[in-house]
């Protein structure tokens, strides 16, 4: 007797088709060679969490490789800038402004980072400030790794994006 199928059928009532797909499923680079040029911005933003000896450490300026928070932004900064080189289907672009801020958070206890991205052009920025989260906050932990294994990178997401087709977005 013949086994059923338990693979899903691609539903032709789908929501809307995902972009970096091509009509025979390969992985392809959106053409945005058509679309306006418009000021696009995204705001994405992360956490590092660590224990408050740590974060301690860390506002003081006494962490053995030096300026944790300095070194993490200029981190980000260059990561937002070399996005298209690490995610293969982002398009290079010319970044108008890029700020990565990093506030120590005794709360957490960690440190909140918050990158936003800023370009004139026909395609967002949301990887580009997703991007220089994520690097930040990994450069915040390989600076205090020796100090403290335990630390956790969280909830790395998309804050805001306005420009573009799709208009403004707040998560």
């Amino acid at each position: 007797m013949a086994r059923k199928s338990t693979t899903p059928k691609p539903s032709k009532k789908a929501g809307p088709a995902l972009t970096h797909i091509g009509a025979s499923g390969e992985a392809r680079m959106v053409d945005v060679s058509e679309k306006p040029a418009t000021e696009r911005l995204a705001v994405a933003e992360g956490r590092v969490i660590m224990t408050k000896a740590t974060l301690d450490l860390i506002v003081s300026g006494n962490a053995k490789k030096g300026d944790v928070l300095g070194t993490a932004r200029i981190a980000g900064i260059m990561a937002a800038k070399r996005t298209s080189e690490l995610i293969p289907l982002c398009h290079p672009l010319a970044l108008s402004k890029v700020t990565v801020d990093i506030a120590p958070d005794a709360k957490l206890p960690g440190c909140l980072v918050r990158a936003s991205v800023k370009v004139t052009g026909p395609t967002g920025v949301e990887m580009e400030a997703l991007t220089a989260v994520s690097v930040a906050c990994l450069t915040i932990y390989d600076m205090i790794k020796a100090v403290e294994r335990g630390v956790r990178i969280e909830g790395i997401h998309l804050v805001e994006k306005l420009g573009g087709k799709s208009g403004h977005y707040r998560a």
